[in-house]
């Protein structure tokens, strides 16, 4: 069973499953997720808890060993299995396999991973494990989801905000939900349960934005020239290589000049997108650019690219910034009406 984060508790205020598996992107999610798993087992009276990591020379042997062993003082067992690289190895995939054959009635087995890939997603140990137990995403909110969640979480501590003010939150936290859920437990610090003005939270709230260059990427796929420029100067301050920024939208800009290609050719979208490695939400935003993009346009940026290539390395004049803004605000206003 897969479910979300927000919909856990309850999940788990109806009774309690066997296994329980976390894996997603956002910290501060897989944390909280976690600790309702781990709160509501004590209170069921779960009190034995054994907490194993996965780490070079770990004996897969004693996850099975652990769940059947139960202290002298405690008749139900919770075991907190940590996977940090996401990858439990050939005899891990085999023993997870085999663990989840057999899950004992007087253990509680919570797992926790990291974000996972497309593979390890749809490897037969994690099959296994989202057959036999309760799945929870801890994937990162995307701007687009985010108002919806800080207006969640307001409703918490009983304060609300209308729909300029949770957009101008979500722009601040963006990629740093951490801070935002900082930021948010300030808010009730600051002032009584009600509504919030834009002006309030503009006075407190401050800029922790986190993005990175695959965020700009996705921006100026999308046509946002206002979040592309936010998203750059951010990127800038921060320290960002103009390189590593150059790479990331010229790979971007690269990759949609072969699906054009490939739909020109004949091709349907849908495999110029495989055959390209396009995946997940990735390729909503390459179906939109799609339809905004010809394949001459894709073709004068990438030589636009090459230009600032050669400003960043030295070898003509010019403002390196200036001219990653200004290509990447070219590519996001093709086809604007």
């Amino acid at each position: 069973m897969k479910i979300s984060g927000d919909d856990l508790l309850h999940h788990l205020a109806k009774g309690l499953a066997p296994l329980y598996v976390i894996h997603g992107g956002a910290p501060l999610l897989a944390i909280e997720a976690a600790d309702s798993v781990r709160t509501f087992a004590r209170k069921a009276g779960y009190t034995e808890r054994e907490v194993m990591t996965v780490e070079p020379g770990f004996r897969w042997a004693e996850l099975r060993s652990n769940a059947q062993s139960l202290s002298l003082f405690s008749t139900q067992k919770l075991v907190d299995l940590r996977i940090p690289s996401g990858k439990p190895g050939i005899e891990g995939a085999q023993a997870l396999q085999d663990y989840c054959k057999e899950l004992y009635a007087d253990t509680i087995t919570l797992i926790t991973l990291p974000q996972l890939d497309k593979a390890a997603l749809s490897s037969k140990w994690f099959t296994a494990l989202s057959t036999q137990g309760v799945v929870i995403d801890a994937g990162e909110v995307l701007l687009g989801a985010l108002p919806d969640w800080i207006e969640r979480r307001l409703k918490q501590q009983n304060q609300f905000a209308d729909t300029d003010t949770l957009a101008f939150l979500a722009e601040r936290v963006e990629n740093n939900l951490l801070a935002a859920h900082q930021e948010i437990q300030k808010l009730a610090l600051l002032f009584p349960a009600g509504s919030l003005s834009l002006e309030q939270v503009k006075e407190s709230v401050t800029d922790v934005a986190r993005y990175n260059v695959f965020n700009l990427s996705e921006a100026m796929l999308a046509g946002d020239e206002i979040r592309y420029a936010h998203i750059l100067g951010g990127l800038r301050a921060e320290g960002t290589a103009a390189v590593l920024v150059l790479w990331a939208l010229a790979e971007n800009i690269r990759t949609l000049g072969k699906v054009l290609r490939a739909t020109k050719s004949g091709g349907s979208l849908a495999s110029a997108m495989r055959d390209a490695h396009i995946w997940g939400a990735h390729q909503r935003l390459t179906e939109r650019a799609v339809k905004r993009f010809s394949l001459a346009i894709a073709e004068r940026a990438l030589r636009q690219a090459s230009h600032v290539d050669k400003i960043v390395k030295g070898l003509r004049r010019g403002d390196a910034w200036d001219e990653l803004l200004q290509l990447g605000l070219r590519c996001a206003r093709v086809g604007a009406t």
